[in-house]
This record gives C-alpha cells, sequence and structure tokens, in this order.
C-alpha cells in the first residue's frame, strides 16, 4: 500500500510542475506578443523623433520629412491593429509550442519509468550516511542472546507436540543425569544437545553443544561443530542473529570463509540491523555455493530479486536454481571410488548421474557446459536416440547466444552426434 502511495504522490508533483510549465509557456505567449508590439512602438517613437531632429538640421527636406512622417503613423496604425505585433517580436510558433510541450510530456513520463525502474517505490528517503549510521547503532544496541531467548520462550512456552514426546522427555532426563556423572563423554553431549533441541529445550541444548565443543578442543573443533552451535542459538531466538550469535559466525568465517550456515546467518544479521546491500552481496555468493535442496534456497532464492533493487541493483537477474546435492557432477571422491568399483557398479553410478543431471536440466535449466557434458555423457552410454533429443532442446535452448550454440555443435560433434547445425 505505501508503495502506491508513494507512486501517486510522484505523480501528482510531476502533473504539478506541469502545469506550472503549461502555464508559462501560454503566459511566455502573451507576454511575448505585448513585449513585441511595445517594442515596435518604442522603435518607431524614435523614429519620428528623429525625422523632427533631421528636419530642425536642416539635412531633410520638407517633403521627405513628410512622406516619413506619414510612412511611420501607417506603421503605427498597423501595429495598433495587431498587425505590427506578429512581424515584431511575436510568439513561436504553434509548431514550437507543441514541441515543447511535448517534450515536457516526454520528460515527465520518462522520469516515471525511470523510479520505477530503478526507485524503491515504498521505502522513505535514507541517505547513504545516514542510514550506515543508523545500522551501526541498530548492530551496537541490539538484544542480547539471553533477553532474545527468555522473550521467545516466553511466547512459545510448550515445545512441539509428536508422537513419542513424552518417552523422549524421560529419555533425556535420564541421559542428563548419565552426563552429570561423565562430564567428558563427547558422544553423550551430542546426544544431549540433538535431543534437547527436539523437544525444544534451547538452552539445554545450546549448553550441552557448547560443552562439545569444549571437549573436542575449543577454537580446534570441528566447524560443523560451531555451525551447530550457530544454529541452535538463532533458532532459541527466534530467528534473531543477537551479538552472541554473531561472535560464533566470526569464528567459523575465519576458519572457512564459504561455510553456507555462517554465510545464511550473516546474511539475517545484516537485514535486521539495516544493511540490505550486504545481505544482498552475502546472499547472492550463498546462491553461488548452495545446492538446489539446501534448506535456506527458497528464502534466499525469494529475498534476492527484491534485496537487488534496495540495494541499486535492479538489473541482477536471479539464476536458475541449482542442481540438488544427489544431482551434482562427480566430485574428486567420487571419481576415485569409482576406481574400485566394478563395470556393473561404476555404469549404475554414471547412469544415476546422468539421469540426475537429465532431472535438473529438464526442471531448472543450466548452463551450455553442462548440456554440452551432457551430450557426452549419454553418447558414452549409447543413449544415441536420447541425446539426438536433447541436442535438438540444446539448440532451441541457445539459439539466440551464439557462443554457447557453437559449444553445443562442438559437443555433438565430438560424441558423434552428426545432425546438421542450424
Amino acid at each position: 500500500m505505501s508503495g502506491w502511495i508513494d507512486i501517486a504522490g510522484f505523480f501528482l508533483i510531476a502533473l504539478m510542475v506541469a502545469a506550472v510549465l503549461v502555464r508559462a509557456l501560454l503566459r511566455a505567449r502573451r507576454v511575448a506578443a505585448a513585449d513585441g508590439a511595445e517594442r515596435a512602438m518604442s522603435v518607431y517613437r524614435d523614429q519620428l523623433a528623429e525625422v523632427e531632429r533631421d528636419l530642425a538640421r536642416g539635412t531633410l527636406g520638407t517633403d521627405e520629412a513628410e512622406r516619413l512622417r506619414l510612412e511611420i503613423s501607417r506603421r503605427i496604425l498597423d501595429l495598433d491593429r495587431g498587425a505590427g505585433a506578429r512581424r515584431v517580436g511575436g510568439p513561436a510558433p504553434d509548431a514550437m509550442r507543441w514541441v515543447a510541450l511535448g517534450v515536457l510530456l516526454a520528460a515527465i513520463l520518462g522520469s516515471g519509468a525511470l523510479y520505477l525502474s530503478f526507485g524503491a517505490p515504498g521505502y522513505p528517503d535514507m541517505p547513504l550516511v545516514e542510514r550506515h549510521a543508523q545500522a551501526v547503532e541498530a548492530r551496537a544496541n541490539r538484544p542480547r542472546q539471553a533477553e532474545m531467548e527468555a522473550e521467545f520462550a516466553a511466547r512459545f512456552p510448550e515445545g512441539e507436540e509428536f508422537d513419542g514426546r513424552a518417552e523422549l522427555e524421560s529419555m533425556v532426563a535420564q541421559l542428563r543425569a548419565a552426563m552429570a556423572d561423565r562430564p567428558l563423554d563427547i558422544t553423550g553431549f551430542t546426544l544431549l544437545a540433538q535431543n534437547e533441541a527436539r523437544l525444544g529445550h534451547y538452552r539445554a541444548a545450546i549448553e550441552a553443544q557448547i560443552r562439545v565443543i569444549e571437549l573436542r578442543g575449543g577454537e580446534e573443533a570441528p566447524v560443523s561443530d560451531l555451525a551447530y552451535l550457530l544454529d541452535l542459538m538463532v533458532i532459541a531466538t527466534g530467528g534473531f542473529v543477537s551479538p552472541e550469535a554473531e561472535s560464533v559466525i566470526e569464528q567459523i568465517l575465519r576458519r572457512d570463509t564459504q561455510d553456507p550456515v555462517a554465510l545464511y546467518y550473516s546474511g539475517r544479521l545484516y537485514a535486521q540491523t539495516g544493511r540490505p546491500d550486504l545481505t544482498f552481496r552475502i546472499w547472492r555468493r550463498l546462491h553461488d555455493l548452495s545446492a538446489g535442496d539446501d534448506p535456506w534456497m527458497d528464502e534466499i532464492r525469494g529475498a534476492l530479486p527484491e534485496l537487488s533493487r534496495i540495494s541499486g541493483e535492479p538489473r541482477y537477474t536471479l539464476p536458475p536454481r541449482p542442481a540438488p546435492a544427489g544431482a551434482r557432477e562427480p566430485s574428486a571422491e567420487d571419481i576415485e571410488a569409482a576406481e574400485d568399483m566394478s563395470p556393473e557398479e561404476r555404469a549404475a553410478m554414471i547412469e544415476g548421474m546422468v539421469d540426475g543431471m537429465l532431472a535438473r536440466l529438464a526442471n531448472d535449466g543450466g548452463s551450455a557446459q553442462d548440456w554440452a557434458q551432457l551430450l557426452r555423457a549419454l553418447a558414452v552410454l549409447e543413449r544415441r536416440d536420447q541425446a539426438l533429443d536433447i541436442l535438438q532442446e540444446a539448440r532451441t535452448v541457445f539459439a539466440a547466444r551464439p557462443e554457447d550454440l557453437a559449444l553445443i555443435n562442438d559437443a555433438a560433434a565430438e560424441a558423434g552426434l552428426s545432425t546438421p547445425a542450424p
């Protein structure tokens, strides 16, 4: 609703400006006409005075002076009837005035189109320096972890109900008691953290996970343990990234700059503290690093287009959704493992990967390199008919992109798919 109000306000102001300019054009027409007549009359008076001076000095004869007086008087009479005003200093021709009005209308409509394309209707004026200062203040003064946990627990005092909850409560109570007597049991504390979280006891889960990290060497603990702690801390506050959670993010990113959990919550942190431009940069990078079925993908894919507009990058285009983790191309580990497989097992693995690529390209599309790789794989598997169908589809998809089309045709030639290129 606010966006429509802003748009209506913009065009109302534009129309008011247009009305003022149109009035100025019309007034200029009248003023130009009046000014032209006045200038002409002044010239004629000067001419009459000059005739009298020349007659008095004797440089002009009586007959010639009389003839000039009559001619000047005739022009003055013509001017009074309006003819002189049109001849001297009159308004611009009608065509010129219409051109001016057309330019004015084009400027108004063009500015409106630019505002809708590159502006951010619905958002208040936010000077960059002031916005960044407010973001720094919001980040410094946001609530602490304990405060947000208490608020979230007060709003949702009951944990999620599920089958077997009562039995799990009893087992977790026994596990808690056992951990009091076995303070060095990493496996026990790991299970305790997971099951406390399952019951909605997030503070207890956080404390158990902190103990796991301590037992695994503190800062030397695996990054995955820190990422799980971060996840628990943010869930415990209802999605809010506290200063304590931010500290965990920093620990993770110091060790792994591409950890997806830390990147996801880092983007959330900046969104919550008034820096959507940084959220856009971080989540754009996270999108490129993630699999299509990662749990944060729906959220960031939904947010990235709007974040790009707010961040001043309206030309950003959301790329196709990446392949699910199970449909990715083989990693180095996959290839190494395949060396120890039987021929039948290796063929089954390749078939599975090819089918995964087929599903991904059908649902989400992909790059020309992906299509070329699929063509080669189908040719190796001797699925020629299917490869030819894929080739025709790829040529249709990349028909308007000559470089990509050339890559597809080269791959088809390498694979022995000798159909004529369009």
